[in-house]
């Protein structure tokens, strides 16, 4: 395989429920990874088709990995782990699925005769651009078979690893619809070291929107989510549209934060270690379930939309995942209308 050259001592083997075969562990001799297992897997099919109920235009995704190093407090995609008798927690973020055989599934899929070209999203559940696929190299071959099926399809990352891919971007929308969205919830340095420890610097994410459309890729922003009290203030939200407008981005969006399932129990123990002074607004506001009362999400949204004057805003019905989702991943509603990408951070 063509990542053989990076195996380390000390592999081993697990079973994961879903999947035929032990998956093979590895660990990476890198800072970025030095606590965090690799489970290498080979998935029954890469292409997910997003159920119905979920009220999205975009009907398939496709996720090469499950769990994400970004580690991000407030991901919802967390509870996903749990069907693979992994915690949310701490083993969302160090005990990563690579699924070794998607680009090889993703041609053949896409080679069938009763595919109908249908729009495909990436970044629908985990970062496809974390860390690990900069040793993975997934990605690639996943764009160039998308290129050659002529396939629409678009991407969601928090990572400037995207521009790694630009030429083969650049091939890819020139022959189909393609858009890229990158998500920036804050530029203030304690807000973002505080939520997504792992994640690139926002501004360097900013500067990747700007080169992607400079460069002929139609991509947007997604100020996602706002957070109460953490990355709401009219000055952080105003200065992150002022630099979307500059990069020429193509939409700007947002959404309020949800807390579901497990993720309620992760950001309230966060809140309690990091921001006691916001637990009882937060329990004010989340009493009643994982969305925050209609008029504080009005609120929020109209913070962002004095940013979309000249930009096409993605709707942003996306919620959380459907049932489907929760097991395996696929079908997330991060999108509003193909190819615009909205957001599931």
């Amino acid at each position: 395989m063509r990542w053989d050259n990076l195996r380390i001592e000390g592999e081993e083997e697990r079973r994961l429920p879903g999947y035929a075969e032990p998956a093979q562990v590895r660990r990476f001799d890198a800072p970025e990874a030095l606590d965090v297992r690799f489970y290498e897997v080979r998935a029954k099919s890469a292409l997910n088709r997003v159920p119905k109920r979920s009220r999205m235009p975009f009907r398939w995704t496709i996720n090469p990995y499950r769990g994400c190093t970004h580690a991000c407090t407030y991901c919802f995609a967390r509870p996903t782990h749990t069907y693979l008798d992994l915690g949310a927690g701490r083993d969302f973020e160090r005990e990563i699925v690579v699924k070794v055989n998607v680009p090889e599934l993703v041609r053949a899929e896409l080679g069938r005769r009763s595919w109908r070209h249908e729009h495909v999203a990436l970044g629908t559940n985990t970062d496809p651009y974390q860390w690990v696929e900069s040793r993975y190299r997934l990605l690639p071959p996943i764009w160039e078979a998308m290129r050659d099926a002529g396939n629409p399809s678009s991407v969601l990352t928090k990572s400037p690893l995207i521009l790694r891919d630009l030429p083969l971007l650049r091939e890819l929308a020139g022959r189909t619809s393609f858009q890229a969205n990158l998500s920036v919830p804050t530029l203030d340095e304690r807000a973002w070291r505080a939520t997504e420890p792992h994640t690139p610097h926002p501004r360097k994410r900013l500067e990747a929107v700007g080169e992607l459309n400079r460069a002929g890729i139609p991509t947007g922003i997604l100020i996602a989510p706002l957070m109460p009290g953490i990355n709401d203030s009219p000055a952080q939200v105003e200065r992150i549209l002022e630099l979307a407008t500059e990069a020429g981005a193509t939409s700007i969006g947002g959404v309020a934060l949800h807390l579901r399932g497990e993720v309620r129990g992760i950001f309230f123990d966060w809140l309690r270690d990091r921001r006691p002074d916001l637990v009882e607004r937060y329990e004010e506001l989340y009493r009643r379930g994982a969305y925050a009362p209609v008029e504080e999400r009005r609120r929020l949204g109209a913070l962002v939309a004095r940013g979309r004057t000249g930009t096409r805003a993605p709707s942003m019905r996306g919620r959380d995942p459907g049932p489907a989702d929760r097991r395996e991943g696929p079908a997330s509603p991060r999108h509003s209308e193909a190819p615009t990408q909205a957001s599931l951070f």
